[in-house]
């Protein structure tokens, strides 16, 4: 399952730096981690049980700067279920 462009524009903005980011998307749980910038860089996406552990899949972020600090890669990798 590949991420869409409306779930995208939804999980590629700022958040709070170094935590967990739970939140709806249509019918689907997600649970963001974000990196000591704010970015999210894994996704948990499914369905959370009643102590909220989600089901589902997770995606990885990889973001690759050049030296002077510019982005110039921002890629989501499917890397399996989550249990």
């Amino acid at each position: 399952m590949t991420l869409g462009d409306d779930i995208l524009k939804k999980i590629n903005k700022k958040f709070e730096p170094s935590s967990n980011v739970p939140m709806r998307y249509r019918n689907y749980d997600l649970l963001l981690i974000t990196d000591k910038e704010g970015n999210a860089v894994q996704l948990f996406m499914g369905k959370a049980n009643a102590e909220g552990i989600i089901k589902g899949n997770r995606y990885a972020r990889t973001l690759k700067y050049d030296r002077d600090g510019r982005l110039i890669k921002d890629h989501w990798e499917r890397k399996g279920k989550a249990t």
